[in-house]
């Protein structure tokens, strides 16, 4: 679920390098993703890969393998995917964001993920913010108080971060009460980042029937080809998400 562990061989973060290369073989060769099916940081790279049709090698990272675990924290020691590795331009770019900014400015396609305007390329990125910190964090937080032990769970933690989630909720429905996108017409950054929170939000506390808004832009998020395809991907993986128990 969190931008979660990975690897391959030791690297500069964002090194040097020469401009990448927009299309064909040579740039699925230099582009590696790490990551995991079901980790929902990572479909928001996916789907920003996607977008725009990027080539590039998938890698998947099984944590519980050693090897596997070895090699990507050798990658990134940090151990939180996804991690894109560019070898062209001798790059390791960790986390979500980072790595569609990244995107956007060495391997642009036809969509504009991140608006060439600095205004609204402010608002794009307060936006992803706020989907990432007040809607998605607080989504992992209840997830990952499933997989606790009796005895460590944190009931305070999880009453809290609901609370957030149905702050959050309440004012992406207000926002998305005459928008397509969370932009407006424009498919960005900020629906990479507002696919999966409110995919899993809606797994922890269901959001139809009081989340009009909302749910219709969930709906229209799932109907885009890229996040589609993210879930076709991942539907293998549904049974490992934890059930409240």
């Amino acid at each position: 679920m969190r931008e979660a562990m990975f690897l391959s061989s030791p690297s500069p973060l964002m090194g040097e390098g020469g401009e990448g290369v927009n299309d064909g073989a040579e740039l699925q060769m230099s582009l590696t993703l790490h990551y995991h099916p079901l980790s929902s940081f990572c479909w928001k790279a996916l789907i920003a890969l996607y977008e725009n049709d990027t080539p590039f090698t998938p890698h998947l990272v099984d944590l519980g393998n050693p090897e596997s675990r070895a090699a990507f924290l050798a990658l990134w020691p940090i151990g939180k995917f996804p991690v894109l590795r560019d070898e062209a331009r001798k790059s390791t770019v960790p986390e979500s964001t980072i790595i569609i900014e990244y995107l956007a400015q060495h391997y642009p396609g036809r969509i504009a993920l991140v608006p060439s305007d600095a205004d609204k390329a402010r608002q794009a990125r307060l936006q992803d913010r706020f989907y990432d910190l007040y809607l998605h964090m607080p989504m992992q937080q209840v997830t990952g108080d499933r997989l606790r032990p009796a005895d460590k769970k944190d009931p305070y933690g999880v009453e809290q971060a609901k609370k957030r989630i149905r702050t959050a909720l309440d004012m992406i429905d207000a926002d998305m009460a005459q928008k397509e996108w969370a932009m407006g017409e424009a498919f960005t950054l900020v629906d990479c980042a507002a696919s999966p929170a409110l995919f899993y939000a809606d797994k922890i506390l269901p959001f139809a029937a009081s989340h009009p808004n909302a749910t219709s832009y969930l709906s229209r998020l799932k109907q885009r080809p890229s996040f589609a395809r993210v879930l076709r991907e991942a539907e293998p993986y549904f049974h490992l998400f934890p059930q409240e128990k």
